[in-house]
């Protein structure tokens, strides 16, 4: 996550959980749930099939490497950055173990140089203290006609009811204190903000859970939601 975009606070309480990252009954189990639909999603957008061998792809945000790993089982060329060193230790580790040759760094967006192909920020943004400056970094982080793809949660009295207070006090899916849900962005405030950073929309679909805790693509974003962008 970057530094000067993140808000204080945010890195520590993510390197808080890198130990149990990878425990699908752990914190991030919600994360591991929604995974295969968030890089299912991705995947078909960027290629037909899903099949992304030599595709450049930058995991902005990475924490212990969820995203970076499901990406790279698919052929695609991944960095992941993050400014958790915790949780990039735990992702290091994790992809040498399982065989994957994935690119992770220290730093933030706004600081890189290279470019690549697509860019994914996923359950990032709501958690940035200064979104355009954000935007713009990931703008600048994607080449031309290249495409970047955010999911996040959506600002409303139903994502307040379940996401903050049914998640993280009443099921305690996840650590209380997870989210701030004054800073939940809607889909028409997101694509506003990518517009005016040289994106232009181009696909948009809610996510939803089953009652067997299973995630599945929806029309309804009034929770969950992930968005496609090609820059222009």
């Amino acid at each position: 996550m970057s530094g000067t975009t993140i808000r204080a606070g945010e890195i520590e309480k993510f390197d808080a959980l890198a130990a149990r990252w990878w425990d699908p009954r752990g914190p991030m189990a919600p994360l591991h749930a929604m995974n295969p639909l968030r890089t299912r999603w991705i995947a078909e957008r960027l290629r037909r099939g899903g099949d992304l061998t030599g595709l450049s792809i930058l995991d902005v945000g990475c924490g212990a490497g969820l995203a970076s790993e499901a990406l790279a089982r698919r052929g695609a060329r991944v960095t992941g950055l993050d400014m958790a060193a915790e949780a990039l230790t735990v992702a290091r580790a994790h992809a040498a173990a399982g065989g994957l040759d994935i690119a992770y760094r220290d730093g933030r967006p706004e600081d890189l140089t290279d470019t690549f192909e697509a860019v994914v920020a996923l359950e990032v943004v709501e958690h940035v203290a200064d979104r355009m400056a954000f935007l713009a970094a990931l703008a600048r982080a994607t080449r031309p006609g290249g495409m970047v793809f955010l999911s996040t949660l959506n600002r409303t009295a139903r994502s307040f009811l379940m996401a903050k207070v049914g998640a993280e006090y009443v099921l305690r899916l996840l650590p209380r204190g997870t989210h701030d849900w004054r800073s939940f962005v809607t889909p028409s405030e997101l694509g506003d903000a990518l517009r005016r950073a040289g994106f232009r929309v181009a696909d948009l679909a809610g996510m939803a859970m089953d009652a067997r805790g299973n995630w599945r693509e929806t029309r309804d974003v009034g929770v969950n939601y992930i968005l496609a962008a090609r820059r222009a």
